[in-house]
């Protein structure tokens, strides 16, 4: 990053830190969405872009923030590999700043990692203009606190993501996919089931009667773990699990054209099926459960439900966001979170308001 763009974020933050002036950080804008809805002066970091460094051997790619996914996708995948924590795009929009911001993982998370998991460092401006950097650019830099993951789904609230460094994943060799028909309750047993078992699976998705498995590795181990699994072979795997991981997939397509509200259920992956008045996709073999509302949907049931089996709700997408759009914290929790803000941005410019209403 030039010495002059960076000047520029920091002036641009101590400016509106000095007229406390909230700024709305914003690169690609696909995931404008998410989060509760707050105003302000847009600061477009889409200009902090390019790929700084990234060394294959090491398994390490270092971008600002403003670089899209799609280009780091693409040199990434020039020499077999992948951002392991496959997060979704939902646009071709998309930068490396708003996935480490949101911190959302894709399909293959619980098979390759989180997005918390995978990241090495990050370099910030923080809501008074400082230039900071935490973490490093190798797995073994472990020295002092965490903050490069503390940063990963804070929503832009602690500060400016300018470069972030991340751990690569191996693309694998060969994959498959799988689909049988089964209830919910059904798919959630076996893929708990399979789950316990040496197979090289590395997605689920069931919906609508039919439960979907990936299959990823070498071609015996796709033979082998395809006999165990049954069911037949779907021809374009791959753009299915794009589908699901961007919200293309016609159950995310539906909310979005009737305007219903959609929750994201995290939740342990043994947890039963429930009818929570709408349609439920659910991932990660049973852990996460995405909830289309219908008309008996009540947002107090939904939380309590996913409180009660060991998770939380968020409701993702909606008109209306008066419930709150992320899971109500405890107050020590809630605290700590004020204090966090107030240390990293006491002038409260940064994002304000899009984790929680009040900072």
């Amino acid at each position: 990053m030039s010495d002059a763009a960076l000047r520029s974020v920091q002036d641009r933050v101590r400016a509106a830190a000095a007229a406390k002036t909230p700024l709305v950080i914003r690169g690609g804008g696909t995931r404008d969405f998410y989060g509760q809805t707050i105003a302000g002066d847009v600061f477009d970091v889409k200009p902090l872009a390019g790929i700084v460094d990234y060394d294959p051997t090491e398994l390490v790619v270092t971008a600002r923030a403003g670089t899209l996914v799609a280009d780091i996708d693409d040199a990434l995948a020039s020499r077999g590999q992948m951002l392991g924590c496959d997060a979704p795009r939902f646009g071709a929009g998309a930068t490396f700043g708003g996935l480490v911001a949101t911190g959302l993982s894709g399909p293959r998370r619980p098979y390759a990692g989180a997005v918390r998991d995978l990241i090495l460092g990050v370099r910030i401006i923080d809501g008074k203009g400082d230039d900071l950097s935490f973490g490093g650019r190798v797995m073994k830099n472990v020295a002092g606190f965490d903050v490069a993951r503390l940063m990963t789904g804070a929503l832009g609230t602690l500060g400016v993501l300018t470069e972030i460094s991340m751990k690569c994943l191996p693309l694998p060799k060969f994959e498959a996919t799988r689909t049988l028909e089964c209830t919910a309750d059904e798919a959630i047993r076996r893929t708990n089931e399979w789950g316990g078992k040496p197979l090289p699976i590395s997605a689920t998705c069931h919906y609508a009667g039919q439960l979907f498995v990936r299959i990823s590795g070498s071609a015996p181990a796709l033979d082998a773990a395809s006999a165990k699994v049954g069911g037949s072979q779907v021809e374009d795997g791959g753009a299915f699990w794009d589908s699901v991981r961007d919200h293309t997939h016609r159950h995310f397509t539906a909310a979005v054209d009737s305007r219903a509200a959609l929750w994201r259920l995290s939740v342990k992956s043994t947890a039963p099926y429930r009818d929570l008045g709408g349609e439920q996709l659910i991932e990660w073999g049973g852990a996460l459960r995405w909830l289309v509302a219908g008309s008996s949907t009540d947002a107090g049931e939904v939380r309590a439900w996913a409180q009660g089996n060991g998770g939380h709700a968020t409701l993702f997408r909606a008109a209306d966001k008066s419930a709150g759009v992320f899971h109500p914290l405890p107050q020590p929790i809630r605290e700590l979170h004020r204090r966090l803000k107030a240390t990293f941005d006491p002038a409260g410019i940064l994002n304000r308001g899009r984790l929680y209403p009040d900072f």
